[in-house]
């Protein structure tokens, strides 16, 4: 099996984990309002049940609330948390 490939700079790879389909769907029409992004694609999460859902982000076209928010973390100069991969 063959690691999955980086994606292109600017954009970001999401998985949506939840108990539910509408749950997942929920969490990725919050990043779509932020985020330009591609269709979503939904699969069972596991025997357990649950959703898992993908979705490709584009993070250079950020929708006018993110944009506030996304130049203010940009500029803060604040150093990684300790505990940050």
């Amino acid at each position: 099996m063959q690691p999955p490939e980086s994606p292109s700079a600017g954009r970001a790879e999401v998985r949506i984990v939840a108990a539910s389909p509408e749950a997942a769907r929920q969490v990725a029409a919050v990043l779509r309002r932020c985020f330009a992004a591609t269709e979503q694609r939904s699969y069972p999460a596991g025997a357990e049940g649950g959703t898992r859902l993908h979705l490709t982000v584009d993070t250079t076209h950020t929708a006018g609330p993110a944009r506030s928010w996304l130049a203010a973390s940009r500029s803060s100069g604040h150093p990684a948390q300790t505990d940050e991969v």
